[in-house]
């Protein structure tokens, strides 16, 4: 709609400044010949916009003007209210900072849409980490979140899941992701990704770094997760399932005679499917690959001479 991108022009140029016809139609995904209309439209409406010819020049605001938040949408202030994460802004110190925040907006409100703001935050509530696991203590996020803020360089202990465990590292911290109710902090060179949590020292040194203009955290964090799932399940089994055995759809099985399904799934590695498959108790037969079913087998030959001797030791 015409006055939703009028408005959305207005927030542009007062977060950002000066901006071309070309760089606004890129933002808004119209055309230049839409922009310079809408941009006649205010000047009509009297907002103080003026623009500068030549290589160097835009539209841009009258320094000091600022609009009011009255062309938010009733899903828009719905989402504003509902995208808030009070647990996160408070482990980064900006509890009271958030707060004070949405108090500002929901007071610029009209009455109608504060209205709904407030229902829906009242209705609907974020919780992050998940259902077995809260999340992990960070004693270092707030140094981390500075030097992030700042560009100033960390020298940390580093404890690592393989051998040598506790490694010294130089970070260039670009970026601070919260997934699962676990921070990471994604750091140069290279970039790499480190849990904030497994930082067991940690100094800000006097250095600055310059972070990689092209660099884009939520580009990073989207390819990151895709090639961590990728290297995750690697490897296949073929197991038989009991009825009522839950399968995702993706899968591929079939029905055998008996009634139980066969299917072909994922695996991350040996041990962790062995662990995996071993919750399902008598639900489950692993087929292929051998060493899997040989672990199993093993497995289930121990624990049934161990209950076997418990069973006679009660018996006695």
């Amino acid at each position: 709609m015409k006055s939703s991108r009028l408005v959305s022009i207005l927030l542009l140029l007062q977060t950002r400044g000066r901006m071309t016809a070309a760089q606004l139609a890129q933002e808004l995904e119209v055309s230049v010949r839409t922009v310079y209309r809408d941009v006649e439209a205010l000047g009509a409406a009297g907002v103080p916009l003026y623009g500068d010819a030549g290589h160097a020049g835009g539209y841009r605001l009258l320094d000091g003007y600022r609009t009011r938040l009255t062309g938010l949408t009733t899903e828009e202030a719905e989402a504003l209210f509902l995208a808030g994460a009070p647990g996160p802004a408070a482990e980064l110190g900006l509890g009271p900072v958030l707060a004070a925040a949405q108090l500002k907006v929901r007071a610029a409100l009209p009455v109608e849409l504060r209205a709904h703001a407030d229902r829906i935050s009242g209705r609907f509530h974020l919780d992050a980490p998940g259902w077995y696991a809260a999340g992990d203590e960070a004693p270092y996020l707030l140094e981390v979140a500075e030097a992030v803020w700042d560009n100033r360089v960390l020298d940390v202990v580093y404890r690592r899941w393989r051998a040598p465990t506790d490694v010294r590292r130089r970070l260039e911290p670009y970026g601070l992701v919260l997934k699962a109710g676990r921070w990471y902090v994604v750091a140069g060179p290279g970039p790499r990704t480190f849990r904030v949590d497994q930082i067991l020292e940690l100094t800000v040194l006097d250095e600055e770094f310059s972070r990689p203009e092209d660099f884009d955290l939520g580009a990073y964090w989207t390819a990151y997760q895709r090639d961590f799932h990728d290297r995750l399940h690697r490897g296949e089994a073929v197991v038989r399932l009991a009825p009522g055995v839950r399968l995702p759809r993706a899968v591929p099985h079939v029905t055998d005679p008996d009634g139980w399904t066969v299917a072909r799934v994922p695996i991350e590695s040996i041990d962790h499917a062995q662990g995996e498959f071993l919750r399902l108790g008598t639900d489950v037969e692993v087929l292929e690959p051998p060493e899997l079913r040989a672990r199993m087998a093993r497995t289930v030959a121990a624990l049934a001479e161990r209950y076997g001797n418990a069973s006679s030791a009660c018996g006695d």
